[in-house]
């Protein structure tokens, strides 16, 4: 047994922290919603984001950070990417030198462009970091349904380690070392997963939603490689995995915003209410701005830019895509 410490108390990380306990070990989450920090301390339940879904007993939920991160033998951060340096920063001066941290979070932070790991290692610089990515609905985990994901890191001995730590009989971990892969993966897939769901919400069929998921990977290898991942990478599951699970599945919020954009509503009013994070909404800005950095040509991204952001019609800019110069399938 290890002394866990989850940051982050959405589906997701309420669903690492209910792993984590199952496979034996001490954890503690943390929340910024002090009641959803409660209901996992008193209900083994996590009534506002996972609510009906039991949790393994014992798992400590607090919003003192400083609390929750003294200590522990390993950090999981699993928060929204926007707060990922902010939250990373605060519990800083609790981990202790040499404390692996993994990062669940999925995104491009905005502005900088960093990759999430290169967020929390710029702020907790003591401690070797890993990347947690792969299709993974947060429901389906908590549900101890059979789930593959990969740790990646530069550090062979610590990623090893981790694997040992989150392994399950339904939670199967595979080691990689392209890190800029799997990250840009978990980031990439979350803005075509937008895409697909515009598409079907449009109602334009299984042939088109085939279309942009294989288009999209294409793009997503393309800037990849242009920032040193290996092409490999993308054909597992931080990469293929992870896009056909978001691109598809009825779980995703990504898929379903681009749903209802499709049928006509303002990015705004499918926003408004929303206690969960639409990552691919957060993204699209952040990889255009990368991809024209890079010199890179992502159609798919620059549609969904366009859609989300600039008052495109979603039928115009599908219409766009299919008319665009024809060209080599395996151009880059």
């Amino acid at each position: 047994m290890i002394k866990c410490a989850v940051v982050g108390g959405g589906a997701w990380g309420t669903a690492i922290a209910d792993l984590l306990r199952r496979n034996g070990h001490d954890v503690s989450l943390w929340a910024f919603e002090q009641d959803v920090a409660k209901s996992i301390s008193k209900h083994n339940e996590n009534l506002r984001f996972l609510k009906g879904h039991k949790l393994a007993p014992g798992i400590r939920g607090s919003s003192d950070i400083a609390s929750v991160v003294q200590g522990a033998q390993i950090v999981v951060f699993a928060t929204p990417s926007i707060v990922l340096r902010q939250m990373s920063r605060a519990a800083a001066p609790s981990v202790g030198a040499g404390v692996p941290v993994v990062v669940a979070t999925k995104g491009i932070e905005q502005g900088t462009h960093a990759l999430m790991t290169d967020v929390v290692a710029s702020e907790i610089p003591q401690a070797p970091v890993v990347a947690l990515s792969g299709p993974s609905f947060a429901v389906e985990v908590v549900r101890c349904q059979p789930t593959a994901v990969v740790l990646a890191s530069v550090d062979e001995s610590v990623v090893k380690s981790t694997q040992q730590i989150f392994n399950s009989p339904y939670f199967r971990t595979y080691s990689h070392s392209d890190v800029t892969g799997v990250e840009l993966g978990g980031a990439l897939k979350n803005v075509m997963a937008v895409a697909t769901g515009v598409a079907d919400g449009l109602g334009l069929g299984f042939n088109a939603r085939a279309a942009l998921i294989t288009r999209g990977l294409a793009e997503m290898i393309r800037l990849g490689t242009s920032l040193g991942a290996e092409a490999s990478t993308f054909a597992g599951l931080a990469g293929l995995g992870d896009l056909v699970l978001t691109c598809t599945g009825s779980l995703s919020r990504n898929r379903e915003v681009g749903v209802e954009v499709g049928k006509g509503k303002a990015l705004a009013d499918v926003l408004r209410g929303k206690e969960t994070v639409a990552e691919g909404v957060v993204a699209a800005k952040s990889a255009l701005e990368l991809a024209t950095k890079q010199g890179i040509t992502m159609p798919i991204v620059e549609a969904v830019n366009r859609v989300l952001f600039d008052g495109q019609h979603p039928r115009e800019a599908m219409g766009e895509l299919m008319t665009r110069e024809l060209r080599a399938e395996a151009d880059r």
